[in-house]
């Protein structure tokens, strides 16, 4: 799987895809939908979709496609290699979310969780796939959340297309098998091939599984960090695992807004309250949000 455009910058997402298939434009099609590397606080996390011919389904059980999480790393990569192989009518994508892209999102004003992050990731995925002119009619989903309110959510975009959302669909399904494999091949080959920009010397460094309960993991966080950037671009800062060791052993920052909740604990008045003008309405004050960006109300149009 060519990861080059990844490789040349890991704080933008990548989208590698195989060629459409003919035959998946003119006859109907399955596609299922799975993720790798949803919890690990290390690397990316890579959506994956897979799609066939309805006609050709028993050809993906013929190669023995089964839960990425269940294969060896030999096997998932003999896996993909079978489906590069049946390239006439299995086709594939994989989004690669770096972990500078989850964070950011995770951490931004606006509440932005995991969840939405993986629905919007996989609706794209699905869209990507109907633009280029891959006739889906059926898609499965491995699911993220509660099965039913998530087909509900697939089901009002795409109200043409019959969807199934389900636990253990990558278990059940050999489409949703070949996307988890995929997507899994993907990661693992991100991870691997890492190389930190901020220094971190790759000889001999072992991170363990990324997951935060891996003592591996633990101490690769605890020997990077630095006291004042945090930790390398390879680290999910928005996991608790990472924000309590940044609060725990990195040098403290005072925002305008402690100093504001501060007054307001303790009942004193602020300092900036001294020189407003008697006459000045406190109720007519511009938010913060509206004076840094110098937006003023419009009379007229």
């Amino acid at each position: 799987m060519d990861q080059s455009g990844y490789e040349s910058d890991r704080i933008k997402n990548c989208i590698i895809k195989s060629e459409v298939p003919e035959i998946c434009k003119t006859e109907p099609c399955c596609l299922g939908i799975d993720e790798a590397g949803r919890g690990p606080v290390l690397g990316p996390m890579v959506y994956g979709i897979a799609y066939c011919p309805l006609s050709r389904q028993e050809k993906l059980r013929e190669m023995g496609l089964a839960d990425s999480k269940t294969l060896s790393e030999e096997q998932r990569e003999s896996m993909l290699e079978k489906m590069k192989a049946a390239s006439d009518s299995v086709g594939w994508i994989v989004e690669i979310l770096t972990p500078a892209y989850i964070s950011n999102s995770m951490l931004r004003r606006t509440k932005y969780n995991l969840n939405a992050l993986s629905h919007d990731s996989a609706i794209g995925l699905l869209q990507r796939a109907l633009s280029l002119g891959a006739n889906i009619t059926e898609v499965y989903v491995d699911t993220v959340g509660d099965p039913a309110k998530y087909q509900a959510k697939l089901k009002d975009i795409f109200p043409d297309i019959d969807i199934t959302v389900a636990k253990k669909a990558d278990a059940t399904y050999p489409i949703v098998s070949g996307a988890s494999i995929c997507a899994k091949v993907a990661r693992d080959q991100a991870v691997k091939s890492w190389q930190f920009r901020e220094g971190v010397e790759r000889e001999g460094l072992e991170y363990g599984s990324g997951y935060p309960a891996d003592p591996g993991t633990k101490k690769f966080l605890a020997g990077n960090m630095d006291p004042v950037f945090g930790f390398p671009d390879f680290v999910r800062f928005s996991w608790s695992t990472a924000s309590q060791l940044i609060e725990k052993d990195c040098v403290p920052v005072r925002w305008e807004d402690d100093d504001e909740d501060e007054t307001k604990n303790t009942g004193s008045a602020s300092l900036l309250s001294f020189f407003k003008k008697k006459t000045e309405d406190p109720r007519q004050q511009k938010h913060r949000f509206f004076t840094d960006r110098h937006l003023t109300q419009v009379g007229a149009l």
